[in-house]
């Protein structure tokens, strides 16, 4: 929201205060004059006063605005002596229409008489100007605290952009490294195939917004261009089966989460295992969480006491700070022992369906 649409909403407020509160000051009035049996027309002195004070409150508003950034006691010299001569005026046009409507045109001798009143009238003007300041400071502190709440993502976003920007050289060191591999091997067919999965892979990184929140099934169509690089250099070697039930795939999680844990396992796992490695990924929604678990055959039993066997650099700290960063402490992110060898990494993150044309 600009500046100009809140003063805008700002002023429509004063406005609707302003006829609510002398509405309602007009409402007490008629209440009392009920119980005094006043006759009909008293309705019409009623309705004239509280136009009065409705009129001779509008400029003091102005009048507050121009002293706003004065001194705490400025403020209250100002408001007392505002509220007293607003009052006064009041309190003389009130009078005279009391005479001239409800006493058939009297007039006193005495002009003291014509201040009548002007007390309890300079208690309901201190009143008004006291929440005119009441609520001006609520709104200034709305506004603080809405600029601490924007600073506070405008950080948050930053964060994200930079974690989920840390994966990019590190996907692309070990990618370009494998590529460089079948370069010296001379197989140059297999090299060309992996640039170009590569190239497929990285415009959808760069399509996607790094704080940006994707559907698990458009993730995993990400992580297939990544496993089709991954498959050109292990060929048969590597299987994965994916299981997503469809209220999973729905769910939104931050874009290329999986990639790292994928890559992680590959490396310390497929990459290290003579016979054929699996990759099972299990996607599914129980009570109201989104549960993911990639699960792999590496040839070691995996010890979660020796997390730092399986790397603890890049990938897996980047994946816990992106989901600590994302939902704070409604998160979970374990490694646990795959049977009979092999890791486990499982994550547990609030399931938040894609509402309709969300990608």
């Amino acid at each position: 929201m600009n500046w100009r649409s809140l003063l805008e909403d700002r002023n429509k407020m004063f406005w609707l205060l302003q006829a609510a509160g002398w509405l309602g000051y007009a409402l007490v009035q008629y209440i009392g004059s009920l119980m005094h049996e006043m006759r009909d027309i008293f309705l019409l002195i009623i309705i004239l006063g509280a136009y009065a004070g409705f009129l001779l409150t509008i400029p003091l508003r102005y009048i507050y605005r121009t002293i706003w950034s004065a001194p705490p006691i400025v403020h209250v010299i100002v408001v007392v002596i505002a509220s007293y001569f607003a009052a006064a005026i009041w309190a003389i046009i009130d009078n005279l229409t009391h005479w001239e409507i409800y006493k058939f045109g009297y007039r006193p001798t005495n002009l003291l008489f014509y201040f009548q009143h002007s007390v309890a009238k300079f208690y309901i003007i201190l009143t008004w100007s006291v929440l005119y300041f009441v609520i001006k400071y609520y709104q200034l502190l709305q506004d603080e605290r809405q600029k601490a709440l924007t600073a506070v993502s405008m950080a948050h976003q930053s964060q994200l952009k930079m974690l989920r920007y840390q994966l990019n050289p590190h996907f692309l060191f070990n990618t370009l490294n494998a590529i460089s591999t079948l370069i010296l091997v001379n197989d140059n067919k297999a090299a060309n195939q992996m640039m170009s999965k590569l190239s497929r892979f990285l415009r959808f990184s760069l399509d996607n917004e790094p704080i940006k929140r994707i559907t698990l099934a458009k993730e995993l169509e990400a992580l297939m261009l990544y496993l089709d690089i991954e498959k050109v250099r292990f060929g048969e070697r590597l299987e994965v089966h994916v299981d997503a039930s469809d209220d999973a795939l729905k769910g939104l999680v931050p874009s290329l989460l999986l990639q790292p844990l994928i890559e992680n396992a590959i490396k310390y796992a497929i990459a290290k295992t003579e016979l054929t490695g699996v990759i099972q990924l299990k996607a599914w929604v129980e009570d109201d969480s989104l549960h993911i678990t990639i699960a792999d055959n590496g040839p070691q039993p995996f010890d979660p006491n020796k997390v730092k066997v399986r790397g603890s650099g890049v990938g897996l700290s980047n994946t816990k700070e992106r989901l600590k960063a994302l939902y704070g402490k409604q998160y979970s992110f374990n490694l646990t022992a795959n049977i009979p060898t092999g890791c486990v990494a499982s994550i547990v993150m609030p399931w938040q369906p894609a509402e309709n044309g969300l990608s």
